[in-house]
């Protein structure tokens, strides 16, 4: 991140960045379950948006915040020392804020109550597998990218969030804040808010795994493999 741009102006980004991507999950969600009794077709309408979404608004947001969106991807990044344990907290506070703005507009525009308690149980051992292999994966694919092919980085996060929909059994939730805020929706994509803080504790620790992990795996003095080599 360029040092000339304002704690506002990064924090702004955050909120904004986890907004628009929870209206785009919540809202798709909302969108697909009103077109369709296709529960695989209604997921797919909510993949689709999901992980386009998240190419944009790492594009477009990234140079001013570097488009964390997600207080998972902060940690790694303040492990890392990359972004100070204050900017962090203050990343986390705009993200988790965002989100829930987001759901609320989500909401807001379907002409639904603007705050629900979500009653779709998420739980169990498989789940939270789940949720810390998507975060996990998630983490392996930005320190990957911004090791290798910084440019990449927007487009490779969608595609991984795509895929991870459809491999994972949480339909790969994969952010706190996301999580935070799909528990005050009842509609297709939420969660009970008793079932979050297992979602989290997973999610955060698939993150800090990954992190140790591509410590070691994408260290400084190692060159990428060619394609299809060890």
């Amino acid at each position: 991140m360029a040092n000339d741009i304002t704690p506002a102006r990064r924090l702004t980004a955050e909120a904004l960045g986890t907004g628009f991507l929870l209206m785009a999950v919540v809202g798709s969600g909302i969108m697909a379950d009103r077109l369709t009794d296709d529960t695989a077709l209604s997921l797919l309408c909510n993949t689709i948006p999901t992980g386009a979404i998240l190419a944009v608004l790492i594009l477009i947001l990234g140079p001013v915040s570097g488009a964390h969106f997600n207080p998972a991807v902060t940690l790694v990044f303040t492990l890392r020392r990359d972004i100070t344990t204050g900017l962090a907290l203050a990343y986390v506070a705009a993200q988790v804020a965002g989100g829930l703005a987001g759901t609320v507009l989500a909401h807001l525009m379907f002409v639904e109550d603007a705050v629900q308690a979500s009653t779709t149980m998420r739980t169990g051992t498989g789940q939270w597998l789940a949720e810390a292999i998507a975060c996990f994966g998630l983490v392996m694919t930005i320190l990957g990218a911004v090791r290798y092919r910084v440019e990449a980085v927007p487009y490779a996060v969608g595609l991984y969030i795509t895929s991870a929909y459809w491999f994972t059994a949480s339909t790969s939730f994969a952010n706190p804040a996301v999580t935070i805020a799909r528990s005050i929706t009842d509609t297709f994509s939420g969660i009970r808010p008793l079932d979050t803080p297992a979602f989290i504790v997973a999610q955060l620790a698939g993150a800090v795994l990954a992190a140790g992990v591509c410590a070691w795996l994408f260290t400084p003095d190692r060159e990428p493999a060619a394609i299809g080599k060890a």
